[in-house]
């Protein structure tokens, strides 16, 4: 066994492809699947099933998965201590994100960072909450930003506090309205975010002894906005979402304190990288400035 053909197993079934982990590793298809029959063959079992809609992890393999994208951490941490001791700074940080946070927090503090830290590389996943909750349990990537409370047991930083605002069209008949209270809207038609992303509306309007009339569920805000401004329903989004908003559309407060809690979640803060603890201090400095 190699960390070269964990490496090779691992993004095979990051990507779902021999022929893609290759171009991704620079290697021929034909090693792949060579690195792929060896582990198969030390092991005594399949870890991928191959057909023609692609390569499909066995059960098998997902319970090895997990081990060996374990250790490939450990052999990237221990890599980057060793270079930390020689006064030297390399690691790559794999960060699971969600959409407001992409569009409004990471290109600043990405290229900053990258101005103080030039040999650190930054590699970015961009999901919905459930798939970056499921990346950081699989160790796919070293943290996550989610949701807070998180579905899963990990170990969370709180971040930002970001409200969540009603929006329905201006010729809607609670457009003049200077806040919204959740009997108005019983039975309204409503237009929410796809499922792993509604965490916080499901919250609110359980809170809130609300059941929703769902007309639509889409997965992009900015068409969620179009929608709502042609007066197909309305909608309730945090406040970052909200920051293109045409004017047939009217953003309104909801009666109450209704926020989501944007924070990062870990398996663990003890054993997180030099790196990524680099990452996560400058974060935490870019927000409090």
């Amino acid at each position: 066994m190699s960390l070269a053909k964990f490496e090779i197993f691992s993004t095979v079934v990051e990507l779902g492809s021999l022929t893609k982990a290759g171009e991704t590793l620079g290697l021929t298809q034909s090693a792949v699947s060579h690195a792929i029959s060896s582990l198969e063959s030390e092991w005594g079992f399949s870890i991928l099933n191959r057909g023609r809609s692609g390569v499909h992890i066995t059960n098998n393999g997902e319970r090895i998965l997990k081990y060996v994208r374990e250790i490939l951490k450990w052999n990237e941490e221990m890599g980057q201590e060793v270079a930390n001791i020689k006064g030297l700074e390399i690691g790559t940080v794999r960060i699971g994100t969600i959409s407001s946070v992409s569009i409004h927090w990471l290109p600043e503090i990405l290229k900053r960072f990258n101005e103080y830290h030039p040999s650190i590389e930054i590699k970015l996943m961009e999901g919905d909450y459930d798939d970056v909750e499921h990346w950081i349990s699989t160790g796919l990537v070293d943290f996550g930003f989610v949701s807070l409370p998180t579905s899963q047991h990990f170990e969370v930083i709180p971040l930002k506090k970001d409200r969540m605002l009603c929006i329905l069209s201006e010729e809607h008949p609670l457009a003049e309205q200077n806040e919204i209270s959740f009997d108005m809207i019983k039975g309204e038609p409503l237009i929410k975010s796809k499922k792993g992303s509604d965490n916080d509306l499901k919250r609110i309007l359980t809170e809130n002894n609300v059941t929703p009339n769902i007309k639509f569920e889409l997965e992009d805000d900015q068409a969620i906005i179009s929608m709502v401004g042609i007066g197909m329903g309305i909608s309730i989004l945090p406040e970052m979402v909200l920051h293109r908003v045409p004017p047939n559309v009217r953003i309104l407060k909801l009666e109450g304190e209704n926020y989501r809690t944007i924070g990062i979640a870990v398996t663990s803060l003890k054993t997180l990288a030099p790196a990524t603890k680099k990452f996560i201090e400058y974060l935490k400095a870019w927000l409090s400035e």
